[in-house]
C-alpha cells in the first residue's frame, strides 16, 4: 500500500448508482452519481432495468476516477454495496437479464405471501432466515420471475423452457450486488448479507435451505456462492481488457444497511445505527449470537470477515422515509427537500396532524402489507406547514417503534445512536429525532457510510487497512443531538402517532389495486 493508492466502492441503490473512492483515512477522494429509471408496470409493482444499472454503473466508475485524476491501476480494490432483496435472473449464457429487476419496494406477491401465511409456513421461514414472511424478500420475487419472466428476452426460449434451463444452472438467480459482480469478474457470487435478505438462506447452518428451495420451486443450480462479506481470496478481478482497462480485485461486499453498519464502525454487540435514505434501517449488532425477535424485528447476518465468525444484528426495515420527502416534493408542497426544516421550525407543532406514510406497507414492527399512507388529524386550519412537519416527526416516531422493538429483544438501553443517510444532513430532523427516542444522536463527519462500509471490507481483504481498530481511529464525529423535549410531551405526542397507525392498517384491498 503506497499513499497514492485508493479504494473504491460501487453503492448501487434504489434510485441510482454511486461510485466513491477513498483514501487511507476513509475520506472521499471522488464522488460520481447517475439516477436511473423507476418503472411501475401496474400500482404496488416497482422495476429497474439491469443493464441501465450496469451501463450506469460503469459510466460512474469513468466519472470519479476522471474526477479524482487517479488512474484504475491505483485501486488497490473494489467493493460493492446494494439495494438489498432487489431480485432478477439472467441468461448464463448471454448475461441478459429475462425481465426488469423486481424491487425491495414491489407488492406483486403479496398475495402468495399471504398462502404461505394460509400454509402456516411463517413460523418456518422466521426460524430459518430470521425474516418476516412479506413480499419484501427476495423469494416470492425469484418464484414470480420463474413462472412469468418474458421468454422472448431469452433468445430461442419458450415460457416452459425458464424453468427447465434454471435447473440446469443456464439462467442464474442474483440480488443486485451478485449481478454487478458477474459483470464485474465474470463469477456468480453472492457474500452472507445479501444471502440472508433473500428468505432462502439458512442464517444458522449459512446455507441455502433445501426446505425453502423446494417451498419456492427455486432450482439450487441456479444460486450464487455465498462468500464472506470481506474476503480473502476476493471474488474475482476486473478484465484487464474490460472497460476498466485494468485487474482491480472484487474483495468485499455487503448489502447497504449492513455496509452502513460496517462503516459507521458498529463492530461489537450493542452497537446501533440507523441509516435515513429512501427508508430507514435501524440495525444493532448482537455479536455471534442470532437473536430471535419478539417484538416484530428481523434476525440477519450483520457482517462476516474471512476466517471469522458470522456476526449478526436485529434489524428494523422502515420502508418509507426519505420516499415521504420525496412525496413532498411530487404533491408540490415543498420544491427542495432542504426547505423541509425551515417549513417545519415555522410552526410550533404539527396541530394535531400526523402522516403515515405507509406507501408500501409497514414495516418493522407493525408487518402490515396492506396498510396505506394517511393523513389524520386536518382542519380547516391545517397549512402545509403542518403537512411538512408532520412528515418530519413521521420518520421520527417509526424509529423510535423500532428503538423500543430493539431494547425489548435485546435487553440493551440505547443510549446513543449512529445516524447515516441523506436525510440527516437536515438539523431539526436529528434534533427531533432526539426527542422522540430519547437518547443522543450522533453523525459522523463522513455520511456515505454505506460506501465507506464496503471499501473498508474491500479493504481489509486486500490488506490495505490491518484491522478494524485502524478503521475506528478514522471515525469522527461531526455534530451530536442531545433530547431537549420534555420526555412526557414526546411520550404524548408518540402515543397519539400509535393511534394514527391504527387508522392506517389493513387499507388496501385488491379490487381497488
Amino acid at each position: 500500500m503506497t499513499a497514492n493508492t485508493y479504494v473504491g466502492a460501487v453503492d448501487q441503490g434504489t434510485t441510482g448508482t454511486r461510485f466513491i473512492v477513498f483514501d487511507h483515512e476513509g475520506q472521499v477522494v471522488a464522488n460520481a452519481y447517475e439516477k436511473h429509471e423507476q418503472i411501475y408496470p401496474e400500482p404496488g409493482w416497482v422495476e429497474h432495468d439491469p443493464v441501465e444499472i450496469w451501463e450506469n454503473t460503469k459510466a460512474v466508475i469513468g466519472q470519479a476516477l476522471e474526477q479524482a485524476g487517479i488512474g484504475p491501476d491505483q485501486l488497490e480494490a473494489i467493493g460493492v454495496t446494494n439495494q438489498r432483496e432487489t431480485t432478477l435472473l439472467w441468461d448464463a449464457d448471454t448475461g441478459k437479464p429475462v425481465h426488469n429487476a423486481i424491487v425491495w419496494q414491489d407488492r406483486r406477491t403479496t398475495d402468495r405471501v399471504e398462502a404461505l401465511e394460509d400454509e402456516g409456513m411463517v413460523e418456518t421461514i422466521r426460524d430459518k432466515t430470521g425474516l418476516e414472511a412479506d413480499a419484501y424478500f427476495s423469494a416470492t420475487k425469484a418464484e414470480w420471475l420463474l413462472d412469468n419472466a418474458d421468454p422472448i428476452k431469452l433468445e430461442r426460449t419458450r415460457p416452459e423452457d425458464i424453468r427447465d434451463r434454471a435447473e440446469k444452472g443456464e439462467v442464474l438467480f442474483g440480488t443486485i450486488d451478485t449481478w454487478l459482480i458477474y459483470n464485474l469478474t465474470g463469477n456468480h457470487i453472492t457474500e452472507v448479507t445479501n444471502a440472508s435478505r433473500t428468505m432462502l438462506y439458512n442464517i444458522h447452518d449459512l446455507e441455502w435451505d433445501d426446505d425453502l428451495l423446494s417451498e419456492f420451486d427455486i432450482p439450487e443450480a441456479m444460486l450464487p456462492e455465498v462468500r464472506p462479506s470481506s474476503d480473502d481470496e476476493t471474488y474475482g478481478s476486473t478484465d484487464p481488457d474490460g472497460f476498466l482497462e485494468a485487474e482491480v480485485p472484487v474483495a468485499g461486499a455487503l448489502g447497504d444497511q449492513q455496509a452502513a453498519l460496517f462503516g459507521q464502525t458498529c463492530f461489537d454487540a450493542g452497537d446501533a445505527k440507523n441509516t435515513y435514505g429512501t427508508g430507514s434501517f435501524f440495525l444493532m449488532n448482537t455479536g455471534n449470537e442470532a437473536v430471535e425477535s419478539d417484538h416484530g424485528l428481523l434476525t440477519t447476518i450483520g457482517f462476516q470477515r474471512a476466517g471469522e465468525d458470522v456476526q449478526y444484528a436485529l434489524e428494523g426495515a422502515i420502508f418509507v422515509t426519505g420516499a415521504a420527502i420525496e412525496w413532498l416534493e411530487d404533491m408540490t408542497l415543498i420544491d427542495d427537500p432542504a426547505e423541509t426544516a425551515e417549513l417545519a421550525r415555522s410552526v410550533d407543532t404539527t396541530d394535531g396532524v400526523y402522516v403515515v406514510p405507509a406507501f408500501t406497507g409497514l414495516g418493522a414492527p407493525h408487518w402490515d402489507q396492506r396498510a396505506r399512507g394517511t393523513i389524520v388529524g386536518m382542519t380547516r386550519g391545517t397549512r402545509k406547514e403542518h403537512v411538512v412537519r408532520a412528515t418530519l416527526e413521521s420518520i421520527a416516531y417509526q424509529t423510535r417503534d423500532v428503538a423500543e422493538a430493539m431494547e425489548a429483544d435485546s435487553g440493551i438501553e440505547m443510549t446513543s445512536l449512529k445516524v447515516d443517510g441523506g436525510a440527516v444532513k437536515n438539523n431539526f430532523l436529528c434534533q427531533l429525532q432526539s426527542d422522540i427516542i430519547g437518547s443522543d444522536i450522533v453523525r459522523p463527519v463522513v455520511d456515505e457510510t454505506t460506501a465507506l462500509g464496503s471499501a473498508y471490507a474491500a479493504g481489509l481483504a486486500v490488506g490495505y487497512w490491518s484491522d478494524p481498530d485502524e478503521l475506528r481511529s478514522n471515525w469522527q464525529v461531526d455534530a451530536e443531538f442531545e433530547p431537549e423535549m420534555d420526555p412526557d410531551d414526546a411520550d404524548r405526542r408518540y402515543d397519539r402517532w400509535g393511534d394514527a397507525i391504527d387508522r392506517a392498517r389493513d387499507w388496501a384491498r385488491d379490487s381497488e389495486e
